[in-house]
């Protein structure tokens, strides 16, 4: 890994913990679905050159995977976020890599080993332990909400692989545009007080959105998949760990989470429990090749 790659792999995680912060700012100004409508339509915009030449195919595909990578991932990921703290929200997003594996048993015939079954338990044991304890402040419902932005999209990366190939800057962008009409209108149905927000919305609201915009998605995205372009998936993969540590350190100190014993050791328990999942597939797809 050159000193250039190495520094992207690091940047992106800074970006992506960052974000769980700002994101909090921005849920706390705006309806969190209403939010989720307006990250998508700037994103939307920005990978709009990418959407040309997608078949017909890849079009219905992208509709699809969008309810749940797009709408349900970030629509209740945000909820949670608006409910609970960026902290526990950026260790119960990490769940999203054994959801995958969990649903990629029956949909793609990729059974699980003990080894892998043996990693599952242990992030979803360090969840439970993050949990635990009632001085971390973080509602029931903050948590099962994250729990399920985790759970679509771990679904959401399983149909993409079922469905693809699509090329990840197209699938971005059709994504995109149909996360934006599906966040709306459960947001009318769901929320009120939009516009509202819209007209009462300071510079922090909006410098949330724009952060989620540009350098989340924009930035981030890009930045992921041109490593995931010059090197293996098992040299990359771990560095997303690091948005965990990044979005508990800058809650502490940004928002004034609260950090209790229990909470620091469920996080690094699921931590270490989706690494150990990632280390042992990748070495069955090694083996197998």
């Amino acid at each position: 890994m050159s000193a250039k790659e190495l520094g992207a792999a690091l940047l992106v995680p800074l970006i992506w913990g960052i974000q769980f912060v700002t994101t909090k700012v921005g849920v706390d100004s705006f309806p969190p679905l209403f939010f989720v409508a307006l990250r998508f339509a700037g994103v939307a915009v920005l990978f709009l050159p990418f959407a040309r030449g997608a078949s017909r195919r890849e079009i219905l595909a992208c509709a699809v995977i969008s309810v749940f990578f797009g709408g349900l991932c970030f629509g209740l990921t945000f909820a949670g976020i608006h409910l609970g703290t960026a902290g526990i929200a950026a260790v119960m997003a990490q769940l999203m890599a054994p959801f995958t594996v969990l649903f990629a048993w029956p949909l793609l015939g990729e059974k699980p080993t003990g080894q892998v079954f043996f990693g599952l338990m242990i992030a979803f044991l360090g969840v439970a332990l993050a949990m635990a304890d009632p001085g971390a402040g973080v509602p029931v419902a903050a948590a099962l909400l994250v729990l399920g932005g985790a759970a679509a999209q771990g679904l959401g990366n399983v149909l993409a692989k079922r469905l693809g190939p699509i090329p990840p800057m197209r699938l971005m962008a059709w994504l995109s545009i149909f996360t934006v009409p599906e966040t709306l209108l459960a947001s009318s149905l769901l929320e009120t007080g939009q516009w509202q927000a819209v007209r009462q919305a300071d510079l922090a609201a909006w410098g949330s959105l724009a952060y989620a915009t540009l350098l989340g998605a924009g930035v981030g995205f890009a930045l992921w998949f041109w490593l995931l372009g010059r090197l293996p998936m098992s040299r990359v993969a771990p560095f997303a760990l690091l948005q965990t540590v990044v979005a508990m350190a800058l809650g502490v100190v940004a928002m004034g989470d609260q950090v209790t014993l229990s909470l620091v050791l469920g996080a690094l328990l699921c931590l270490s429990g989706v690494l150990l999942t990632q280390i042992t597939l990748r070495r069955k797809g090694r083996a197998e090749a």
